[in-house]
């Protein structure tokens, strides 16, 4: 608790009480222990308590400020929270500001009330509807076996499009809600709305199965079977990749590149159309690229604060920035290996009836990729690489150019 103040007179005899819920932490923070457990399904509930880092949580600023003026001003501090709750003494210890934890103390002052947790702006956030562009990929196969003019199939990748972000909002929450010590020791991602506390774990542990269900719901009603089975995949692989595979050193950008990738089997499963070792070769090496260069990206951002040896949350070092960028680099290079081999193959040339324009298809992605992996080793990368590409105007143009090449030829 805090150290003793001056004694009181009738003017700051009244204890100055602040609520731990909704004043000194937003009230999406109610329901944090249950996050703890879901990262710790076997721990104690005291143990369960200690994981919940109470350095960073998102204490009101504003708020602090006021009760340092009370107490300078000589007044008793009180907490109104639950004396016996472990998150609450520790975070009684971190803060010495308070007298005395009261869960009966009444507040007789107005204190600036905080902005709503569970508002419509804090949940498309929390949806990351700007990640749905990835989910993009899954026209691909249209564009690959030429049948972007088909209406119907436009549709159905047009629904498969919204049940795999539906699916993919459902996973993003329950990784916010899994990753919240460590989203708050990050720059940017502190500010999301579960870690920020500007929405509660309890109402995350609601919304996200009901996304999960209204994903797959569309998935067994519309389309075909094999696409639901690929969003089970996809799934799977991501609630494996949030407790494990993130934190083991070259099999998280595997699992990253994997995932991207199963974005154009879901389009290939959803249109019953032919997946060929091209694209899946092609879409393997510039993934894997894009996945080491967002973990490249987060490694440089800790050097670049100071911190050196592991990163938190993954198995890299800061020493192993130059081999990721190597091994990125070459990762990029080498999908345009697999373009320009896909041109040379006589079955190709049979699709097209101008073959020899797709040739100027490689210049145009070894550009992309090289000014990708430069921009990246200038700390100028601070998103997902699929993400940048959709917001960076040179990549647009880019992606336009290569477009319209394999218009031409065809």
């Amino acid at each position: 608790m805090g150290q003793g103040h001056p004694e009181n007179t009738a003017e700051n005899s009244t204890p100055f009480v602040v609520k731990l819920a909704g004043e000194l932490l937003p009230h999406g923070l109610q329901g944090e222990i249950w996050a703890a457990r879901i990262r710790n399904p076997l721990s104690q509930p005291s143990a369960s308590a200690a994981t919940v880092d109470v350095e960073v949580l998102p204490y009101s600023p504003s708020l602090l400020t006021t009760i340092r003026q009370a107490r300078e001003a000589g007044r008793t501090i009180l907490l109104q929270a639950d004396p016996a709750d472990q998150t609450t003494q520790r975070i009684a210890s971190h803060l010495p500001l308070f007298d005395k934890i009261d869960p009966n103390a009444q507040s007789d002052h107005k204190q600036a009330s905080q902005a709503k947790s569970n508002t419509l702006k804090n949940w498309l956030s929390a949806f990351r509807l700007h990640q749905w562009v990835k989910n993009a990929l899954i026209f691909v196969p249209l564009l690959a076996s030429h049948e972007f003019s088909n209406p119907v199939l436009l549709l159905e990748a047009f629904i498969a499009f919204i049940a795999f972000g539906l699916c993919a909002s459902s996973v993003y929450i329950l990784n916010d809600i899994m990753d919240l010590n460590d989203d708050r020791h990050h720059k940017s991602k502190r500010f999301r709305p579960f870690a920020a506390g500007r929405l509660s774990v309890s109402a995350g542990l609601t919304a996200f199965p009901l996304l999960l269900l209204a994903a797959f719901t569309i998935a067994f009603l519309i389309l075909p079977w094999l696409f639901a089975a690929v969003l089970a995949a996809y799934y799977l692989l991501t609630l494996v990749y949030s407790l494990l595979l993130k934190r083991l050193m070259a099999l998280d950008v595997i699992a990253l590149a994997m995932l991207y990738t199963l974005r154009i089997f879901a389009g290939v499963a959803a249109l019953n159309l032919k997946l060929t070792f091209w694209l899946l070769a092609f879409a393997m090496f510039l993934f894997l690229s894009l996945a080491l260069a967002k973990r490249f990206a987060e490694i440089r951002d800790a050097l670049e604060r100071g911190r050196t040896g592991k990163t938190r949350g993954r198995d890299y070092d800061t020493r192993d920035l130059e081999m990721i960028s190597s091994l990125g680099a070459a990762s990029g290079y080498q999908a345009v290996m697999v373009l320009a081999l896909y041109i040379y193959e006589q079955s190709t040339v049979a699709l097209y009836s101008n073959p020899e324009f797709l040739w100027l298809a490689c210049p145009v992605l070894l550009f992309w990729i090289t000014r990708v992996w430069m921009l990246t080793h200038r700390g100028q990368m601070h998103e997902d690489p699929v993400v940048f590409a959709a917001r960076d105007w040179i990549s647009q143009v880019a992606g336009a150019i290569f477009l319209l090449i394999f218009l031409t030829a065809s």
